[in-house]
């Protein structure tokens, strides 16, 4: 971590989930003097040996930052009691789990952080953002649910990890709630953005996962025929943005946000390196979806645009009658990852304008 951090503020902050961006986030907030605790779940134990044992971190290949306190994922309590903030940064599939044990205390803790990206279905199967599935267990629970601030934008981890310069936005229903998280972790080279917008905010970071596989398809093809397919990314871009903004203004977001960092921000950075960009190459050099997913996951690459891509289309059926005419990217990416169909001729008809047809003169 570049420098020393300065006096302690008294503020402890809890981070539950010793990832790569979990253990990003400690850069920052060491940076800025609080006290921070960095719990691992039970997939993290051996992260947390190996950083214990004064190795990078193997996800970020940076040193988690100097004074960094290490739990165990048997050391839950320990790590959550007496915290001010708690950031929740582990897979969306670990939400559930990670929320129900972790209840009793985040229920005294004021402000919740989500940088976990996706969407659940309730036992209903109905499709709910991950604020409301938190919030939804929260009150079955009979506990009082902590304000949730949704945490997005263009942040690699192993950037944020280093302390180089990034730009990220925190998103809350009530935005003095936002602005004093931003407060508290923002530094000269971690910058926030609060905004009021936290519905715009989830759907889109998610949606920008399923979005970078069809990029990265992109990047496969230019890979496998060593010529570059630029017009085709181009196409799949500018219809990745305005499908996210249907979808965010579907929910009652602000098609702004997704504009913005949160949006085309987020879209661009994943599109060029993240995990579901790697994925969406791997099948447009030549494997089935199939098999390039098995790759990524001996590989221990989560790639959370294939689960968001079913929940995805699944929110779509319950936001619109004409959900596939909408949102034909989103049904195209479904549909490559399913394995049905020619990827190129399904992305192609999705992101490129119809054919005009001429009236004849009369």
């Amino acid at each position: 971590m570049p420098g020393n951090p300065p006096a302690s503020t008294g503020t402890t902050v809890t981070i539950l989930g010793a990832g790569a961006m979990g253990s990003a986030l400690a850069t920052p907030l060491r940076q800025r003097g609080h006290s921070v605790r960095l719990w691992g779940t039970w997939l993290d134990d051996d992260v947390l040996d190996l950083v214990a044992a004064g190795a990078p971190h193997p996800r970020t290949d940076v040193h988690v930052a100097e004074g960094t306190q290490l739990f165990r994922s048997d050391e839950l309590e320990a790590a959550l009691t007496g915290s001010d903030l708690v950031f929740l940064a582990v897979a969306s599939e670990g939400v559930d789990a990670v929320v129900r044990r972790a209840a009793p205390w985040l229920s005294t803790v004021g402000v919740l952080g989500l940088t976990s990206k996706g969407f659940l279905a309730d036992p209903s199967g109905a499709i709910r953002l991950l604020p409301d599935a938190i919030r939804r267990h929260f009150s079955e629970a009979e506990l009082a649910a902590p304000s949730i601030v949704a945490v997005g934008g263009p942040c690699k981890a192993n950037e944020v990890a280093a302390g180089g310069p990034t730009a990220t936005v925190y998103g809350c229903s009530d935005v003095d709630v936002a602005r004093s998280v931003a407060a508290l972790i923002q530094t000269d080279s971690y910058h926030v953005e609060p905004i009021a917008d936290d519905l715009g905010l989830e759907v889109a970071a998610p949606l920008k996962n399923v979005f970078a596989i069809a990029l990265g398809f992109a990047d496969g093809l230019a890979d496998a025929t060593s010529h570059p397919w630029h017009n085709l990314k181009s196409a799949i871009f500018a219809q990745s943005v305005r499908e996210m903004s249907i979808v965010a203004r579907g929910i009652g977001g602000s098609i702004d946000t997704v504009y913005g960092l949160a949006g085309t921000g987020d879209l661009e950075v994943t599109g060029l390196s993240g995990r579901n960009k790697v994925y969406g190459s791997r099948i447009g050099a030549g494997q089935t979806a199939h098999d390039a997913l098995e790759t990524m996951v001996a590989e221990k690459q989560t790639v959370e645009g294939v689960p968001a891509a079913g929940l995805a289309v699944a929110l779509a059926a319950q936001l619109f009658d004409d959900a596939e005419s909408r949102l034909p990217l989103l049904h195209a990416v479904h549909r490559m990852i399913s394995g049905a169909g020619d990827p190129l001729t399904e992305l192609s008809a999705a992101a490129l304008p119809p054919v005009v047809v001429a009236e004849a003169r009369r």
